[in-house]
């Protein structure tokens, strides 16, 4: 299946990527250029039907931000890193042959700027840096005023931007200005990055969903079965209508649910409060236990469902396990793990050294996942990024003592194991 990658990016960066969409035969672009960044979010909510969205430029990303957000949309960035910065003085320096000991520049991380200037030699006492990564809302104008004030003061003799519209505006005013140069290593390296995401959520959308329901103590409500049994098969009838699934009844009071995608989202939002649960308890009166499985055969599926079945035995309540196609067994489901939300948000910002936006999210991961172990792949699957991605995020919440490792997953396929994590308090 081709994966459907829309692009985004002002008009000035796009034809590059016409010459490359020839070459990928199972990719499908879809470009949007835009002549005005506020039109950004708006050609976002086009593009329903990609698989994910890549932004060409950084202003694109940061007009689009709120409603990727929002929705939690799968997102790559082309990297403004310190090879296209250094690609762009090379060519400001060779083809216009300035001299670049007083220059002005925008960026997103003005850390990349600090490693060109030491690799490079150029003075920067000479540079000036204007950070726009932690505006709170981004602002050209503010950008612009930053880069002329400097000119006007004598300061500058260059302006290098990674802003269309800066550049452009520059130019108007008649300051020497240019705009950086994309090379194409990044953005083929976004592309790839791009590929890979979707690709990681094309797989979970073929992943297969199979629960085991047995009402607990079959034997010793006999006489209640002609009543339980079809109560709980509407309950369990009407659940996989919610989730795009079916149900079977099988024998002694125990019934099979069947699902994909709808199902297993459904699971995975419910870890803490799993409604389907206390629905038969409370419709039922009598315990009843669920044990799904997922995997990417029908097989796995079965064998990890009657797994997770297993695992409610132990319990005298109704209890709900999953075990998943890595074999990791996640439960009891609808019992909510505890955690201190500010005690975790001081960590991450003060230890682990992550942003505000990072350690929202990551509250939200653990949250969700109502405090269960978990792989960098969960990362990487929850925040919509490569693995690479998630495993530095990993490094990090491990120096600052955020997390600690518990164990190892089993995989189906052979190599080596990967390291479960839970957090440190």
């Amino acid at each position: 299946m081709n994966v459907k990658i829309a692009v985004f990016g002002h008009k000035d960066i796009m034809h590059k990527f016409y010459s490359y969409a020839a070459d990928q035969e199972d990719i499908e672009f879809f470009l949007f250029d835009y002549s005005n960044p506020n039109e950004t979010a708006e050609l976002v909510e086009k593009a329903v039907m990609c698989d994910i969205y890549l932004f060409a430029d950084a202003l694109a990303y940061l007009y689009a931000k709120k409603l990727i957000d929002k929705k939690r949309l799968p997102a790559v960035q082309v990297d403004f890193d310190a090879y296209m910065i250094l690609s762009s003085i090379y060519h400001v320096k060779t083809i216009y042959e300035h001299n670049l000991n007083r220059l002005s520049i925008d960026v997103p991380d003005g850390r990349h700027v600090d490693e060109v200037m030491h690799e490079t030699g150029i003075d920067d006492q000479g540079v000036h840096t204007y950070n726009y990564e932690d505006d709170t809302s981004f602002d050209a104008g503010r950008v612009v005023a930053y880069h002329e004030k400097l000119w006007e003061e004598g300061k500058i003799d260059y302006v290098l931007t990674s802003i269309s519209e800066v550049n452009q505006i520059m130019r108007a005013k008649g300051i020497p200005c240019s705009g950086m140069t994309v090379p194409r290593l990044n953005l083929m390296r976004a592309i790839e990055k791009a590929k890979s995401i979707a690709s990681i959520n094309q797989s979970r959308s073929t992943q297969i969903v199979t629960g085991y329901v047995r009402i607990k103590n079959n034997d010793a409500v006999q006489s209640e079965k002609n009543e339980l049994h079809p109560k709980l098969q509407q309950i369990l009838s009407n659940y996989s209508k919610k989730t795009y699934g079916s149900v079977l009844s099988i024998s002694n009071g125990q019934f099979v649910l069947f699902g994909t995608r709808g199902m297993l989202d459904h699971i995975t939002n419910s870890y803490r409060d799993f409604a389907l649960l206390k629905e038969m308890k409370n419709a039922l009166d009598t315990p009843v236990d669920i044990g799904f499985g997922l995997g990417l055969t029908a097989k796995q599926a079965d064998d990890n469902a009657k797994l997770a079945l297993q695992a409610c035995e132990a319990k005298e309540d109704g209890t709900c396990y999953i075990i998943n196609e890595r074999r990791d067994m996640i439960g009891p489901l609808g019992v909510k793990k505890e955690f201190s939300t500010s005690a975790l948000y001081r960590s991450l910002i003060h230890k682990a050294k992550l942003n505000n936006e990072l350690s929202y999210n990551f509250i939200d991961f653990i949250e969700v996942r109502n405090n269960e172990p978990f792989s960098s792949n969960d990362i990487a699957a929850y925040y919509g990024v490569t693995k690479r991605s998630a495993e530095r995020t990993i490094k990090k919440l491990i120096a600052g003592d955020v997390i600690k490792i518990i164990g190892e997953e089993k995989p189906y396929v052979k190599g080596r194991p990967r390291k479960l994590f839970k957090l440190n308090q």
